[in-house]
């Protein structure tokens, strides 16, 4: 029975058609083998990852010049779902061309975001964004085959929601910066919960570690005794305000955020556009606020000089004059 014939018309509408079509007819699924890398002259780098709450499994092929550590070459293998068929294909095709270190740096939300029609719909409904989880998990073992260290060694940090790559310091720090009082509040500002729903509370397709419910209960029984030691105390705190290099990842984000909305936004959604912001990193004396072009702004011919420009003009001067903005 083809694909097609077990999923209605309704459900069949929450895949873009790029998915629907990498299901049909995948690019790069097939094998390399050791006579292959040969030929292309690299290494060749096998990795199995299998997903324990769906039975879904990926093989990964690359082939890796050795030299450069650049991906000459890379298939994939899937044994699972036409999802993941096409977040493999995906996956392998943002890999090539790619070194082993920026290739680990592909997360699952850029794999979903690759698989878009437009930049504003989801590629696929939220129950199949695991799926994506798998090509982004598959990714780090193959690097940490080639590099000869743990596939975890990639991870820095706690991951809480792995469909949105949140991780459980920023999801302290969010609920604190903002006052957070509710499920609905932390998804709204981070993502978390808003595919799967696992993270969420026990109960989900996936066991976890750590739940949105007990994170948020414990950081606003931490933040209560907080107020009571401080009016115990008698401890009032003035509002100082700290420069924006001073500021936290996470209080940087909201406050470009702010100043995009009030400044910047209105403008692009006349015409049609908006943007993302996706990481803001301290560069040396540079602060480096990573963006997405989103709607018209797509391809349009401004996105990298005038409207570029103004962007950035902006964020200096309401922000931080060291800022670059640079889209991806």
């Amino acid at each position: 029975m083809a694909f097609e014939d077990l999923i209605g018309g309704s459900i069949w509408d929450e895949y873009s058609q790029k998915v629907q079509d990498l299901m049909n007819n995948p690019q790069n699924q097939g094998e390399i083998t050791e006579e292959d890398a040969e030929r292309i002259g690299g290494k060749l780098i096998v990795a199995d990852f299998g997903a324990e709450s769906c039975g879904d499994a990926v093989r990964l092929y690359w082939v890796v010049e050795e030299k450069t550590n650049i991906i000459k070459e890379a298939k994939f293998k899937s044994f699972g779902c036409g999802t993941a068929i096409a977040s493999s294909d995906t996956m392998i095709q943002l890999c090539k061309g790619k070194t082993v270190d920026e290739a680990v740096k592909i997360t699952n939300i850029d794999v979903e975001h690759a698989m878009r029609d437009n930049p504003d719909t989801p590629a696929v409904p939220p129950q199949k964004m695991h799926c994506s989880v798998m090509s982004y998990d598959v990714i780090k073992k193959a690097a940490g085959q080639y590099k000869g260290v743990d596939a975890e060694s990639f991870e820095t940090e706690i991951i809480v929601c792995e469909c949105a790559r949140v991780t459980l310091g920023t999801l302290q720090e969010v609920i604190k910066l903002n006052d957070l009082k509710t499920i609905e509040q932390i998804t709204d500002y981070t993502k978390a919960g808003a595919f799967c729903k696992s993270c969420i509370r026990p109960g989900g397709h996936e066991e976890k570690e750590y739940y949105l419910v007990d994170i948020l209960a414990d950081v606003r029984a931490e933040m209560e005794q907080e107020r009571l030691k401080n009016i115990a105390d008698g401890i009032v705190t003035g509002t100082t305000t700290a420069t924006f290099a001073d500021m936290t990842i996470v209080q940087k984000l909201k406050k470009t955020e702010e100043v995009i909305d009030e400044f910047i936004r209105p403008m692009l959604i006349m015409d049609g556009g908006n943007i993302e912001i996706i990481d803001i990193k301290q560069e040396r004396a540079n602060i480096d606020v990573y963006m997405r072009y989103m709607g018209a702004c797509v391809g349009c011919a401004s996105s990298s000089t005038g409207t570029l420009f103004a962007i950035e003009n902006t964020l200096k001067e309401k922000l931080d004059e060291n800022i670059r903005v640079l889209p991806i």
